[in-house]
Protein backbone atom coordinates (compact mmCIF):
# COMPACT_ATOMS: atom_id res chain seq x y z
CA UNK A 1 0.00 0.00 0.00
CA UNK A 2 1.17 3.53 -0.80
CA UNK A 3 0.30 6.03 1.95
CA UNK A 4 0.48 9.80 1.53
CA UNK A 5 1.26 11.02 5.06
CA UNK A 6 0.59 14.65 5.95
CA UNK A 7 2.50 15.58 9.10
CA UNK A 8 5.26 17.67 10.63
CA UNK A 9 9.04 17.44 10.73
CA UNK A 10 9.65 20.72 12.56
CA UNK A 11 9.40 22.57 14.90
CA UNK A 12 9.83 19.63 17.26
CA UNK A 13 6.71 18.47 19.11
CA UNK A 14 4.82 15.27 19.83
CA UNK A 15 3.31 15.33 16.34
CA UNK A 16 6.81 15.19 14.85
CA UNK A 17 7.79 12.16 16.95
CA UNK A 18 4.51 10.42 16.18
CA UNK A 19 4.73 10.96 12.41
CA UNK A 20 8.35 9.91 12.04
CA UNK A 21 7.87 6.78 14.15
CA UNK A 22 4.71 5.60 12.37
CA UNK A 23 5.98 6.24 8.85
CA UNK A 24 9.24 4.43 9.60
CA UNK A 25 7.27 1.46 10.92
CA UNK A 26 5.13 1.47 7.76
CA UNK A 27 8.25 1.39 5.58
CA UNK A 28 9.71 -1.48 7.61
CA UNK A 29 6.52 -3.42 6.91
CA UNK A 30 6.91 -2.95 3.18
CA UNK A 31 4.49 -0.07 2.59
CA UNK A 32 5.33 2.96 0.48
CA UNK A 33 5.15 6.36 2.19
CA UNK A 34 5.16 9.83 0.67
CA UNK A 35 5.70 12.39 3.43
CA UNK A 36 3.98 15.79 3.01
CA UNK A 37 4.93 18.59 5.39
CA UNK A 38 5.21 22.37 5.60
CA UNK A 39 8.85 23.13 4.98
CA UNK A 40 9.44 26.01 2.55
CA UNK A 41 8.45 29.62 3.34
CA UNK A 42 6.05 31.01 0.75
CA UNK A 43 8.24 34.08 0.18
CA UNK A 44 11.13 31.82 -0.85
CA UNK A 45 8.88 30.01 -3.31
CA UNK A 46 7.76 33.28 -4.86
CA UNK A 47 11.40 34.18 -5.48
CA UNK A 48 11.87 30.76 -7.03
CA UNK A 49 8.95 31.38 -9.43
CA UNK A 50 10.36 34.77 -10.44
CA UNK A 51 13.80 33.30 -11.03
CA UNK A 52 12.33 30.44 -13.06
CA UNK A 53 10.25 32.84 -15.13
CA UNK A 54 13.30 35.00 -15.93
CA UNK A 55 15.28 31.98 -17.03
CA UNK A 56 12.50 30.83 -19.35
CA UNK A 57 12.16 34.31 -20.88
CA UNK A 58 15.89 34.32 -21.64
CA UNK A 59 15.62 30.84 -23.23
CA UNK A 60 18.15 29.58 -20.75
CA UNK A 61 18.60 25.83 -20.40
CA UNK A 62 16.35 24.27 -17.69
CA UNK A 63 17.65 24.31 -14.16
CA UNK A 64 19.38 21.16 -13.02
CA UNK A 65 16.91 19.32 -10.84
CA UNK A 66 19.54 17.53 -8.79
CA UNK A 67 17.64 14.90 -6.87
CA UNK A 68 14.25 16.49 -7.55
CA UNK A 69 11.62 14.90 -9.73
CA UNK A 70 11.63 16.32 -13.25
CA UNK A 71 7.89 16.98 -13.35
CA UNK A 72 7.76 19.02 -10.14
CA UNK A 73 7.29 22.22 -12.13
CA UNK A 74 3.84 22.71 -13.54
CA UNK A 75 4.54 24.98 -16.50
CA UNK A 76 0.93 25.96 -16.94
CA UNK A 77 0.56 27.38 -13.43
CA UNK A 78 4.14 28.09 -12.50
CA UNK A 79 3.97 25.88 -9.40
CA UNK A 80 7.25 25.53 -7.51
CA UNK A 81 9.18 22.32 -7.17
CA UNK A 82 8.09 20.57 -3.98
CA UNK A 83 9.02 16.90 -4.27
CA UNK A 84 12.36 15.45 -3.20
CA UNK A 85 13.26 11.80 -3.66
CA UNK A 86 15.03 10.57 -0.53
CA UNK A 87 17.78 7.98 -0.33
CA UNK A 88 15.25 5.17 0.19
CA UNK A 89 13.27 6.27 -2.91
CA UNK A 90 10.47 7.70 -0.72
CA UNK A 91 9.04 10.97 -2.08
CA UNK A 92 8.97 13.91 0.32
CA UNK A 93 6.71 16.85 -0.56
CA UNK A 94 7.40 20.28 0.96
CA UNK A 95 4.38 22.58 1.11
CA UNK A 96 4.75 26.37 1.42
CA UNK A 97 3.82 28.15 4.64
CA UNK A 98 3.53 31.72 5.88
CA UNK A 99 3.93 30.96 9.58
CA UNK A 100 4.46 27.84 11.65
CA UNK A 101 4.97 27.03 15.31
CA UNK A 102 4.77 24.00 17.58
CA UNK A 103 1.01 24.48 17.86
CA UNK A 104 -0.24 25.63 14.46
CA UNK A 105 0.72 26.37 10.84
CA UNK A 106 -0.52 29.03 8.43
CA UNK A 107 -0.11 27.58 4.90
CA UNK A 108 0.99 29.61 1.91
CA UNK A 109 -1.65 30.65 -0.67
CA UNK A 110 -0.52 27.89 -3.07
CA UNK A 111 -0.33 25.06 -0.50
CA UNK A 112 -3.70 23.47 -1.34
CA UNK A 113 -2.97 23.56 -5.08
CA UNK A 114 0.51 22.09 -4.59
CA UNK A 115 -0.96 19.35 -2.41
CA UNK A 116 -3.57 18.45 -5.03
CA UNK A 117 -1.01 18.33 -7.85
CA UNK A 118 1.34 16.15 -5.80
CA UNK A 119 -1.43 13.71 -4.91
CA UNK A 120 -2.47 13.49 -8.58
CA UNK A 121 1.13 12.77 -9.55
CA UNK A 122 1.96 10.27 -6.79
CA UNK A 123 -1.44 8.48 -6.83
CA UNK A 124 -1.39 7.02 -3.30
CA UNK A 125 -3.90 4.41 -2.11
CA UNK A 126 -4.66 6.33 1.08
CA UNK A 127 -4.14 9.80 2.55
CA UNK A 128 -3.38 9.98 6.26
CA UNK A 129 -3.33 13.41 7.92
CA UNK A 130 -1.67 13.69 11.30
CA UNK A 131 -3.45 16.99 11.69
CA UNK A 132 -1.01 19.89 11.89
CA UNK A 133 -3.62 22.39 13.13
CA UNK A 134 -3.76 24.50 10.00
CA UNK A 135 -6.52 25.83 7.73
CA UNK A 136 -5.55 23.18 5.18
CA UNK A 137 -7.05 20.54 7.51
CA UNK A 138 -10.52 21.85 6.62
CA UNK A 139 -9.93 21.59 2.85
CA UNK A 140 -8.54 18.06 2.85
CA UNK A 141 -11.92 16.25 2.77
CA UNK A 142 -13.00 18.06 -0.39
CA UNK A 143 -9.59 17.64 -2.09
CA UNK A 144 -9.53 13.90 -1.39
CA UNK A 145 -13.19 13.48 -2.38
CA UNK A 146 -12.49 15.03 -5.77
CA UNK A 147 -9.48 12.74 -6.26
CA UNK A 148 -11.34 9.66 -5.07
CA UNK A 149 -8.92 9.02 -2.19
CA UNK A 150 -9.88 7.73 1.27
CA UNK A 151 -8.83 10.17 3.99
CA UNK A 152 -7.86 9.21 7.54
CA UNK A 153 -7.04 11.74 10.26
CA UNK A 154 -5.11 11.40 13.49
CA UNK A 155 -6.60 14.00 15.84
CA UNK A 156 -4.43 14.28 18.93
CA UNK A 157 -5.36 17.78 20.04
CA UNK A 158 -5.16 18.26 23.84
CA UNK A 159 -8.31 18.54 25.91
CA UNK A 160 -9.75 18.37 29.39
CA UNK A 161 -13.45 17.60 29.51
CA UNK A 162 -13.69 18.34 33.25
CA UNK A 163 -11.72 21.50 33.91
CA UNK A 164 -13.40 24.89 33.78
CA UNK A 165 -10.61 27.31 32.97
CA UNK A 166 -9.61 29.64 30.16
CA UNK A 167 -7.21 27.05 28.76
CA UNK A 168 -9.73 24.20 28.84
CA UNK A 169 -12.49 26.44 27.44
CA UNK A 170 -10.24 27.44 24.54
CA UNK A 171 -9.59 23.79 23.71
CA UNK A 172 -13.31 22.96 23.87
CA UNK A 173 -13.99 25.73 21.36
CA UNK A 174 -11.18 24.32 19.23
CA UNK A 175 -12.88 20.90 19.25
CA UNK A 176 -16.17 22.51 18.25
CA UNK A 177 -14.40 24.22 15.34
CA UNK A 178 -12.85 20.99 14.08
CA UNK A 179 -15.78 18.61 14.59
CA UNK A 180 -17.75 19.45 11.39
CA UNK A 181 -14.62 18.90 9.26
CA UNK A 182 -13.69 15.67 11.07
CA UNK A 183 -17.18 14.33 10.38
CA UNK A 184 -16.30 14.47 6.65
CA UNK A 185 -13.14 12.36 7.00
CA UNK A 186 -13.35 8.66 6.13
CA UNK A 187 -12.01 7.76 9.57
CA UNK A 188 -10.59 9.60 12.59
CA UNK A 189 -8.00 8.11 14.94
CA UNK A 190 -8.28 9.32 18.56
CA UNK A 191 -6.36 8.22 21.64
CA UNK A 192 -8.93 7.72 24.39
CA UNK A 193 -12.54 6.94 25.24
CA UNK A 194 -13.04 10.40 26.70
CA UNK A 195 -11.87 12.07 23.51
CA UNK A 196 -14.11 9.84 21.39
CA UNK A 197 -17.10 10.71 23.58
CA UNK A 198 -16.36 14.42 23.28
CA UNK A 199 -16.14 14.27 19.47
CA UNK A 200 -19.28 12.12 19.23
CA UNK A 201 -21.14 14.70 21.30
CA UNK A 202 -20.00 17.34 18.77
CA UNK A 203 -21.26 15.35 15.78
CA UNK A 204 -18.39 13.07 14.68
CA UNK A 205 -20.00 9.61 14.28
CA UNK A 206 -18.58 6.94 16.59
CA UNK A 207 -18.63 4.56 13.62
CA UNK A 208 -15.92 6.70 11.97
CA UNK A 209 -13.72 6.90 15.06
CA UNK A 210 -10.95 4.44 15.92
CA UNK A 211 -9.50 4.59 19.43
CA UNK A 212 -5.77 3.86 19.17
CA UNK A 213 -3.72 5.18 22.11
CA UNK A 214 -0.25 6.56 21.48
CA UNK A 215 2.51 3.99 21.76
CA UNK A 216 6.26 3.78 22.06
CA UNK A 217 8.95 1.30 21.04
CA UNK A 218 9.46 -0.79 24.19
CA UNK A 219 12.70 -2.19 22.73
CA UNK A 220 14.19 1.29 23.07
CA UNK A 221 12.29 2.78 25.99
CA UNK A 222 13.00 0.21 28.67
CA UNK A 223 14.75 0.04 32.06
CA UNK A 224 18.51 0.05 31.92
CA UNK A 225 21.68 1.75 33.09
CA UNK A 226 22.25 5.42 32.43
CA UNK A 227 25.17 7.72 33.17
CA UNK A 228 24.09 10.24 35.80
CA UNK A 229 25.15 13.79 34.85
CA UNK A 230 27.73 15.06 37.32
CA UNK A 231 25.54 17.97 38.48
CA UNK A 232 22.84 15.54 39.65
CA UNK A 233 24.96 12.92 41.41
CA UNK A 234 23.93 12.18 44.97
CA UNK A 235 20.49 13.74 44.39
CA UNK A 236 17.05 12.25 44.07
CA UNK A 237 16.02 13.32 40.58
CA UNK A 238 12.58 14.75 39.78
CA UNK A 239 12.05 15.35 36.06
CA UNK A 240 9.72 17.39 33.86
CA UNK A 241 10.13 16.90 30.12
CA UNK A 242 7.98 18.84 27.68
CA UNK A 243 7.14 22.25 26.26
CA UNK A 244 7.25 25.38 28.41
CA UNK A 245 3.76 26.60 27.57
CA UNK A 246 0.69 27.74 29.48
CA UNK A 247 -1.22 24.49 29.10
CA UNK A 248 1.70 22.48 30.53
CA UNK A 249 1.31 24.30 33.87
CA UNK A 250 5.02 24.12 34.74
CA UNK A 251 4.58 27.22 36.92
CA UNK A 252 2.49 25.18 39.40
CA UNK A 253 5.29 22.63 39.69
CA UNK A 254 7.92 25.34 40.27
CA UNK A 255 5.73 27.05 42.86
CA UNK A 256 5.17 23.82 44.79
CA UNK A 257 8.86 22.91 44.59
CA UNK A 258 9.95 26.26 46.05
CA UNK A 259 7.47 25.88 48.89
CA UNK A 260 8.50 22.34 49.82
CA UNK A 261 12.25 22.75 49.09
CA UNK A 262 12.94 19.00 49.32
CA UNK A 263 16.38 18.18 50.66
CA UNK A 264 18.87 16.21 48.58
CA UNK A 265 16.54 16.46 45.58
CA UNK A 266 16.90 18.11 42.20
CA UNK A 267 14.13 19.22 39.83
CA UNK A 268 15.32 19.06 36.23
CA UNK A 269 13.22 20.87 33.60
CA UNK A 270 13.87 19.59 30.07
CA UNK A 271 12.28 21.61 27.29
CA UNK A 272 11.75 25.05 25.83
CA UNK A 273 8.84 27.13 24.68
CA UNK A 274 7.07 30.50 24.73
CA UNK A 275 7.13 30.81 28.55
CA UNK A 276 10.86 30.26 28.87
CA UNK A 277 11.63 33.91 29.67
CA UNK A 278 8.84 34.34 32.22
CA UNK A 279 9.24 31.11 34.21
CA UNK A 280 11.43 31.27 37.34
CA UNK A 281 13.75 28.45 36.32
CA UNK A 282 16.64 29.54 38.55
CA UNK A 283 16.70 28.81 42.28
CA UNK A 284 18.84 30.26 45.08
CA UNK A 285 19.46 26.83 46.61
CA UNK A 286 20.41 25.21 43.30
CA UNK A 287 17.66 22.58 43.43
CA UNK A 288 16.11 23.58 40.08
CA UNK A 289 18.07 22.93 36.90
CA UNK A 290 16.86 24.07 33.49
CA UNK A 291 18.31 21.63 30.96
CA UNK A 292 16.79 23.28 27.89
CA UNK A 293 15.54 21.61 24.74
CA UNK A 294 17.14 18.21 24.20
CA UNK A 295 16.93 16.87 20.64
CA UNK A 296 19.21 13.86 21.14
CA UNK A 297 17.11 10.76 21.66
CA UNK A 298 19.86 8.91 23.53
CA UNK A 299 20.22 11.80 26.00
CA UNK A 300 16.47 11.97 26.62
CA UNK A 301 16.52 8.23 27.30
CA UNK A 302 19.47 8.69 29.67
CA UNK A 303 17.68 11.46 31.59
CA UNK A 304 14.51 9.39 31.97
CA UNK A 305 16.45 6.35 33.15
CA UNK A 306 18.10 8.47 35.83
CA UNK A 307 14.85 10.07 36.95
CA UNK A 308 13.33 8.82 40.20
CA UNK A 309 10.08 10.70 39.62
CA UNK A 310 8.55 12.05 36.40
CA UNK A 311 5.99 14.86 36.88
CA UNK A 312 3.52 16.17 34.30
CA UNK A 313 1.26 18.93 35.75
CA UNK A 314 -0.66 19.77 32.53
CA UNK A 315 -4.04 21.53 32.47
CA UNK A 316 -4.94 20.10 29.05
CA UNK A 317 -3.29 17.20 27.25
CA UNK A 318 -3.65 14.56 24.61
CA UNK A 319 -1.65 11.47 25.52
CA UNK A 320 1.91 12.49 26.31
CA UNK A 321 4.64 10.43 24.68
CA UNK A 322 7.04 11.64 27.38
CA UNK A 323 4.76 10.16 30.04
CA UNK A 324 4.62 6.81 28.22
CA UNK A 325 8.39 6.83 27.83
CA UNK A 326 8.87 7.58 31.54
CA UNK A 327 6.54 4.73 32.48
CA UNK A 328 8.36 2.36 30.15
CA UNK A 329 11.83 3.08 31.55
CA UNK A 330 10.56 2.60 35.10
CA UNK A 331 10.31 6.12 36.55
CA UNK A 332 7.61 6.71 39.12
CA UNK A 333 5.03 8.92 37.41
CA UNK A 334 2.87 11.74 38.74
CA UNK A 335 0.46 13.39 36.30
CA UNK A 336 -2.84 15.21 36.18
CA UNK A 337 -5.90 13.52 34.72
CA UNK A 338 -5.86 15.89 31.71
CA UNK A 339 -6.53 14.22 28.38
CA UNK A 340 -6.00 10.46 28.55
CA UNK A 341 -3.49 10.48 31.41
CA UNK A 342 -6.04 9.39 34.00
CA UNK A 343 -6.87 6.36 31.87
CA UNK A 344 -3.21 5.43 31.39
CA UNK A 345 -2.29 5.74 35.07
CA UNK A 346 -5.44 4.07 36.38
CA UNK A 347 -5.17 0.83 38.31
CA UNK A 348 -2.04 1.73 40.24
CA UNK A 349 0.38 2.71 37.48
CA UNK A 350 1.12 6.08 39.05
CA UNK A 351 -0.18 9.04 41.04
CA UNK A 352 -3.07 10.90 39.41
CA UNK A 353 -3.79 14.51 40.35
CA UNK A 354 -6.81 16.61 39.57
CA UNK A 355 -6.30 19.53 37.20
CA UNK A 356 -7.80 21.82 39.88
CA UNK A 357 -5.20 23.61 42.03
CA UNK A 358 -2.26 21.45 40.97
CA UNK A 359 0.27 23.40 43.04
CA UNK A 360 -1.54 22.62 46.30
CA UNK A 361 -1.69 18.91 45.48
CA UNK A 362 2.00 18.83 44.61
CA UNK A 363 2.82 20.51 47.94
CA UNK A 364 1.23 17.44 49.55
CA UNK A 365 2.78 14.84 47.26
CA UNK A 366 6.37 16.13 47.02
CA UNK A 367 7.19 15.64 50.73
CA UNK A 368 5.89 12.06 50.51
CA UNK A 369 8.08 11.36 47.50
CA UNK A 370 11.04 13.06 49.15
CA UNK A 371 10.64 10.98 52.33
CA UNK A 372 10.06 7.62 50.66
CA UNK A 373 12.22 4.62 51.48
CA UNK A 374 15.72 4.94 49.91
CA UNK A 375 15.46 3.92 46.32
CA UNK A 376 17.66 1.38 44.59
CA UNK A 377 20.14 1.93 41.81
CA UNK A 378 19.43 0.87 38.24
CA UNK A 379 20.96 -2.53 39.00
CA UNK A 380 18.18 -3.38 41.46
CA UNK A 381 15.42 -5.78 40.41
CA UNK A 382 12.44 -4.42 38.52
CA UNK A 383 8.80 -5.19 38.99
CA UNK A 384 6.03 -4.82 36.46
CA UNK A 385 2.67 -3.12 36.72
CA UNK A 386 -0.29 -3.65 34.43
CA UNK A 387 -2.10 -0.62 33.04
CA UNK A 388 -5.85 -1.08 33.08
CA UNK A 389 -6.78 1.07 30.09
CA UNK A 390 -9.54 -0.51 28.04
CA UNK A 391 -7.51 -0.34 24.83
CA UNK A 392 -4.05 -1.08 26.25
CA UNK A 393 -2.93 -4.64 26.75
CA UNK A 394 0.24 -6.08 28.18
CA UNK A 395 2.49 -5.04 31.06
CA UNK A 396 4.45 -1.84 31.26
CA UNK A 397 7.62 -1.93 33.41
CA UNK A 398 7.45 0.45 36.36
CA UNK A 399 9.74 0.78 39.35
CA UNK A 400 8.02 -0.45 42.46
CA UNK A 401 10.29 1.73 44.56
CA UNK A 402 7.95 4.74 44.73
CA UNK A 403 4.84 3.00 45.99
CA UNK A 404 6.89 0.67 48.18
CA UNK A 405 8.17 3.81 49.87
CA UNK A 406 4.70 5.30 50.18
CA UNK A 407 3.46 2.13 51.86
CA UNK A 408 6.60 1.86 54.00
CA UNK A 409 7.05 -1.69 52.71
CA UNK A 410 10.38 -3.32 51.84
CA UNK A 411 11.64 -3.33 48.29
CA UNK A 412 11.00 -6.56 46.39
CA UNK A 413 13.95 -8.87 45.99
CA UNK A 414 14.85 -11.63 43.59
CA UNK A 415 13.97 -11.83 39.95
CA UNK A 416 11.38 -9.52 38.36
CA UNK A 417 7.78 -10.53 39.05
CA UNK A 418 4.40 -9.51 37.68
CA UNK A 419 2.59 -7.50 40.34
CA UNK A 420 -0.36 -5.12 40.52
CA UNK A 421 0.56 -1.83 42.08
CA UNK A 422 -1.54 -1.68 45.24
CA UNK A 423 -2.67 1.95 45.09
CA UNK A 424 -3.35 4.75 42.69
CA UNK A 425 -3.47 8.03 44.58
CA UNK A 426 -6.09 10.53 43.47
CA UNK A 427 -6.57 14.01 44.87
Amino acid sequence: MHVAWLGKKSPFCGNVTYGLAITEALRQRGHGVSFFHFDTPAAQLRLGRMFRSNLQQEDTAPLSAGNRAEDDWDNEHGAPATTTVLADDSPEVALPYLLRSQMYTIPGPQAARDLRHALQRLQPDLVHASLTLSPLDFRLPEICRQLGLPLVATFHAPFNARLRSATATTMRQFYKLYAPALARYSSVVVFSELQAEELARLGVPRSRQAIIPNGIDSRLWCPGPGAMPTAFQGKRLFLYMGRLATEKNVEALLKAWRTVRPEDCMLVVVGDGPLRASLPLASDDGTIYWWGYEKRLEQRLNLLRNADVFILPSLVEGLSLALLEAMAVGAACVATDAGAHGEVLAGGAGIVLSTDNVAAQLRTVLPILRGATPWPTTSAPWSVCTVSTSRRRGPIPVRRRLLAGLLQSPEPSGSPVLVKMPICLRY
